[in-house]
């Protein structure tokens, strides 16, 4: 008799002649983390005018009985929160209704932690420093925020610089609050946009180019870490994505951001 097949430690999406394999970092009985790639957007299932709708994508597979899916007896699976579609990293997702609202009550009562890796140019002037410039809409571009500290709603970020390499810094950044934006924002407003951003950084004919091509990451950010105290099970969860290719893209010292596996799949 034939030994089952283990369950492949990735979600896989798209036709038989592109697939997509996006690798999980972490699974529990509630939740599945992903490493997002860049290009995929956060998007309602409605919205059909990508065909980078990663929620849809996901709907689809589960529904065609992939064997990602199969495997898991998965039916029902939606993200708790979001990333930017260039940002890069790691991606909760709930594998019920039940379990989505008590993830999502963790972030809005900002009982997640979560922190980033950004890659800036030059020098910040301080190694260590907190942003909390209250952010709203641009009345003037769609799709864009803005520093307004009369409407805005109130941000915070704690910024740590890690180190520097041929012009470029490595920043922490460690949400306080979840904002649209808020570290390409809060970073702009410091002298110092994330590289590659074509929102907030400096028009394309001037815009620094890092020691190498970014390749995959066309964005210089990166959700590397995401704690919290799982409410099933009473239990500390940390998961973490892989950051040395993400460095060696822009030029960095790989092991300038050492950090351990996710213990849930050491």
């Amino acid at each position: 008799m034939l030994a089952p097949m283990a369950r492949p430690p990735f979600i896989e999406l798209g036709t038989p002649r592109a697939k997509t394999r996006i690798p999980i970092l972490y699974e529990d009985r509630a939740a599945l983390a992903i490493d997002k790639p860049a290009g995929w957007m956060l998007v309602p299932f409605s919205w059909q005018r990508t065909p980078r709708n990663l929620q849809a994508a996901v709907i689809s597979s589960i529904a065609a009985r992939d064997f990602w899916a199969k495997s898991r007896n998965l039916k029902f699976l939606r993200h708790v929160h979001r990333l930017d579609a260039e940002t890069t990293g790691i991606l909760l997702w709930a594998k019920s209704q039940g379990a989505l609202d008590t993830l999502s009550a963790l972030f809005e009562s900002r009982r997640m932690t979560k922190t980033y890796l950004a890659v800036v140019r030059g020098q910040p002037r301080s190694w260590r420093w907190t942003c909390e410039a209250s952010l709203a809409p641009d009345p003037r571009r769609i799709g864009r925020m803005v520093v307004d500290s009369d409407g805005g709603k109130p941000a915070a970020t704690v910024f740590r610089v890690v180190g520097s390499n041929a012009g470029f810094s490595l920043i922490e950044a460690r949400l306080l609050t979840g904002r649209t934006h808020q570290i390409r924002v809060h970073l702009l407003e410091a002298g110092h946009p994330v590289v590659g951003d074509e929102l907030y950084g400096p028009p394309a004919a001037s815009r620094p180019r890092p020691g190498r091509a970014p390749g995959r990451f066309s964005l210089g950010l990166r959700a590397v870490r995401l704690e919290y105290l799982d409410p099933f099970r009473r239990e500390p969860v940390r998961i973490t994505a892989p950051a040395e290719a993400f460095l060696r893209a822009f030029g960095l010292a790989p092991d300038l951001w050492p950090d351990r596996p996710s213990p849930a799949l050491a």
